[in-house]
């Protein structure tokens, strides 16, 4: 049975420049489809400019910014990956506390790629078990997480959902675990 979001406002966290364009359409598209609202949230106002690996992509309008908006607004948060999107967030305090505030209460959260950078920075990774992009192992295991090869790993001990997942190339497995979760 596909899950069904209706009502559901889904925040998508990018930074002004770096987001990998296909882990923020991708998702959005699925969440959107299962009838949630997506919301693309930053930390500036305007657009925020997509990559494709290294090369540029398409632009896409910010809906808020974190200084405008808080957890309380949304049902869950996706946060996509690309190298320079999580290492720009996890460096944004507001960007930071935004993240950690779905933690708190108890809303999921799912992250692609690097995006558990942003996580760790959270603190939301201690005790949990979660997958990435192979070179943020060490970081994640440092922060006190559990790191596992999968195309997707949902963790829900007691606190948050946590739903993440290693590339592009698991975004059909991410996709369908993020919307059973935001359902859930």
């Amino acid at each position: 049975m596909a899950a069904d979001l209706s009502g559901a406002t889904i925040a998508f966290l990018a930074a002004p420049e770096g987001t990998e364009q296909v882990e923020l359409t991708d998702p959005w598209e699925a969440v959107r489809g299962a009838g949630a609202v997506p919301w693309l949230v930053s930390t500036a106002p305007g657009s925020i400019q997509a990559f494709n690996h290294l090369d540029k992509g398409d632009v896409f309008p910010v809906d808020t910014t974190v200084d405008q908006v808080t957890s309380r607004r949304f049902t869950g948060l996706v946060l996509p990956g690309g190298v320079a999107n999580p290492d720009y967030l996890r460096t944004r305090e507001r960007a930071v506390a935004f993240i950690a505030e779905f933690a708190a209460e108890g809303k999921p959260v799912a992250a692609i790629c690097h995006a558990p950078w942003s996580l760790i920075e959270a603190g939301n990774v201690r005790g949990r078990e979660l997958t990435s992009y192979p070179s943020l192992r060490t970081d994640i295991v440092n922060a006190g997480g559990k790191w596992t090869d999968e195309a997707v790993v949902v963790c829900s001990n007691g606190a948050n959902t946590l739903v993440t997942s290693r590339t592009p190339d698991d975004l059909p497995d991410f996709d369908n675990a993020v919307l059973e979760a935001f359902a859930g």
